[in-house]
């Protein structure tokens, strides 16, 4: 049962007034205070961190690998996930544009243990998440020598993927430890990176479909989606790839003009976001039969095939690197967000005191993000026992959706729970208000559900179904269960030192909201 909330509230808990402090809070009263946050990112900043967070290359591979469905797939993703979550983001960020998004968002209406659940089962679902965005960047860089280059033949070497992953998430770590500015030009090169392969995908498909026509036959009874094992897995990973815009309002404190940035980065990154996928699928799908790709590395075969096709095999090595680096940026943007999540426990008491802790000189906090990148590296090592790439890989993604769909839940029970209470002039309402919110955000909680229930399958060609159950199902109950140990431990310290949670205060830069 989800708690009530508690009757003790923050200076700035759900409302738009006493945003105090311009220092983060010492984690030792005996020291010096901390300096505050600052306000880095505007309106092209924000879209490009939509855009790398929730529209990912590997995903397009995966949907075109399973046929001229995968549009309609896409279409109901879009419609029954991606919009719902949207207007939820929209609206709950400009109630509360602070520092630490959902963790806010559950917090304020259903209690502490909810936005700590919330942000804890959200910031552990993206460790998984980055060695598997960084083994489809593994995949990727092996094109850097050409369609038929010599390091192909390390496609099956996990030893290989492994290794990048752990050297280049070393790199993002302290990329991010050294400030939001730094962090957020490897997202925009990300970004750009991630548009450009997109672009060249159509183009390629559209000039494959002009001299040989279409190697995919689309008819009705193609297009329409199948009920069975292998496609309920494949709507849980189209409904998960839709997800990622509301990471960055766990940098709500870090965005100038909250509440006027979000909702045009929204508008602007969302119509990317839809057509990067649905037609970049639809160009796929031209220029190869589904049965040729792949999900691991099927993006950079098609490009390959096509590029092979087109006589322009010079041209694979360049987007070869131009998705490798929009992988890069994409775990960079998950790692600069969600290593918000233990500073602001930190902060709360919930996490040891030195989470909480601000560089002096980057103005980030580094202790938090270092722990983060460390876990992710953990989880790689992890997921990579007694499998292979693709076993690993499958799991880990597998791992993501799970935990990854838990704080959504939260989110969409949020949007529902605010609609009873009074809206500021500075809140932007879904249109349609009440009447419109309610049924899309129980349209949110059901297809979420519906996706935690299908991740738990696994895949067909999996040789090992058991184990690989097994690492799903209890790798979530295990960061689950940890994480009420350490909600229960942080309450009891709390207790103990007579301290109330005030990271919504604590966190919020000098010149206060915006």
């Amino acid at each position: 049962m989800l708690e009530q909330p508690s009757p003790q509230r923050s200076p700035c808990d759900g409302n738009s007034q006493g945003w105090a402090t311009p220092l983060a809070p010492d984690p030792d009263p005996g020291k010096a205070p901390q300096p505050a946050l600052q306000r880095e990112i505007g309106l092209l900043d924000l879209t490009f961190f939509y855009v790398i967070s929730a529209l990912s290359l590997r995903w397009i591979a995966t949907a075109a690998a399973s046929g001229p469905s995968s549009i309609l797939v896409w279409i109901f993703a879009c419609l029954g996930f991606f919009v719902p979550l949207a207007a939820g983001v929209l609206e709950l960020s400009s109630r509360h544009p602070d520092e630490g998004g959902l963790y806010v968002w559950a917090k304020v209406s259903f209690g502490d243990f909810a936005g700590f659940l919330s942000a804890w089962t959200y910031a552990m679902s993206n460790l998984p998440y980055f060695p598997a965005v960084l083994y489809f960047a593994a995949g990727s860089s092996l094109f850097l020598g050409g369609a038929h280059g010599a390091p192909l033949t390390l496609r099956d070497e996990s030893a290989y993927f492994l290794l990048f992953t752990l050297v280049a998430l070393g790199g993002i770590t302290l990329l991010n430890m050294r400030g939001v500015r730094a962090g957020k030009r490897l997202n925009n090169a990300g970004a750009i990176a991630n548009l450009l392969p997109v672009l060249l995908l159509i183009g390629l498909g559209l000039l494959s479909w002009h001299r040989a026509g279409s190697a995919t036959h689309f008819t009705s009874a193609s297009l329409l989606p199948h009920a069975d094992i292998k496609n309920a897995i494949f709507w849980s990973t189209i409904f998960f790839a839709f997800g990622g815009v509301e990471s960055a309002s766990f940098m709500g404190g870090e965005i100038k003009n909250t509440r006027r940035t979000v909702p045009r980065a929204l508008a602007l990154a969302g119509t990317l976001i839809t057509a990067g996928y649905i037609v970049g699928t639809l160009a796929m799908l031209i220029a190869m039969p589904s049965e040729q790709i792949s999900g691991l590395g099927g993006f950079m075969t098609a490009i390959a095939q096509m590029c092979h096709n087109l006589g322009g095999n010079w041209m694979v090595a360049p987007i070869a690197l131009m998705v490798m680096v929009s992988c890069l940026g994409a775990a960079g943007a998950y790692l600069a967000s969600c290593s918000r999540l233990p500073f602001v426990a930190g902060i709360d008491h919930y996490l040891p005191a030195v989470f909480a802790r601000i560089h002096p000189r980057w103005k980030t906090p580094y202790i938090a993000v270092l722990v983060y990148g460390l876990s992710g590296m953990l989880f790689a090592v992890v997921a990579q026992i007694a499998t292979s790439v693709k076993g690993a890989y499958d799991v880990l993604v597998s791992m993501s959706i799970i935990t990854y769909f838990i704080p959504y839940l939260y989110l969409f029970a949020a949007m529902i729970a605010v609609q009873s209470h009074p809206a500021a002039p500075s809140v932007i309402r879904v249109p349609g208000g009440r009447r419109v919110a309610i049924p899309l955000a129980v349209l949110g909680l059901l297809t979420t559900s519906l996706t935690i229930c299908l991740s738990v399958l696994p895949s067909e060609d999996e040789p090992n179904k058991p184990l690989a159950v097994i690492k799903i199902i209890g790798m979530t109950i295990l960061v689950v269960g940890a994480g009420a140990a350490i909600y229960a431990r942080g309450k009891r310290r709390q207790l103990q030192s007579g301290a109330a949670p005030t990271a919504l205060a604590a966190s919020l830069p000098a010149n206060g909201p915006e």
